[in-house]
């Protein structure tokens, strides 16, 4: 085991990003590692707290506070139990801090600047596995990423939508 990493992963809530969430789970989160879990909201929604954080995203909000919903509607989120059943068991049995990040904006740019201000190690995104015609029409968040992320990053792809 070597120095804890801090590791972000992009989330939405989609099958997608819980898929790279279960993938991160699986094969790259050790002992004593930092979880972030990074929402980024659509402008369009306009919580109270979008006022305070705009330009620099929520403070850190611990896993046992975010779980609370209220405090997850103060930010504009749903939250989703199949995530916190997914992050609480790795936080108990691999010693693992979870805590969750919100920005409100374009993901592709918001994913970046989070991985630059936080000083990730590493970022796990998922792909939705758009056809090309689709991924040039629509762009590509992942693609996006990849090229301009400051520390590695995992696009968890799942099979291509027909």
């Amino acid at each position: 085991m070597g120095k804890a990493r801090i590791i972000g992963i992009g989330m939405d809530y989609s099958a997608t990003s819980k898929i790279a969430l279960k993938w991160a789970i699986d094969n790259l989160i050790e002992e004593g590692d930092t979880i972030i879990i990074i929402h980024v909201v659509s402008s369009k929604v306009e919580p109270t707290s979008k006022q305070l954080f705009e330009d620099t995203g929520s403070p850190l909000i611990p896993l046992d506070e975010f779980k609370q919903i209220n405090v997850s509607k103060y930010y504009g989120l749903n939250p989703d139990k199949e995530v916190i059943d997914m992050l609480e068991p790795v936080a108990k049995l691999k010693k693992v801090t979870v805590v969750s990040k919100v920005y409100w904006g374009d993901a592709r740019e918001k994913l970046c600047d989070a991985a630059e201000s936080l000083k990730l190690d590493s970022l796990v995104i998922g792909g939705r596995g758009l056809g090309v015609l689709k991924r040039v029409l629509l762009g590509s968040v992942s693609n996006y990423v990849v090229q301009n992320a400051t520390c590695p990053v995992t696009v968890v792809k799942t099979s291509p939508q027909k």
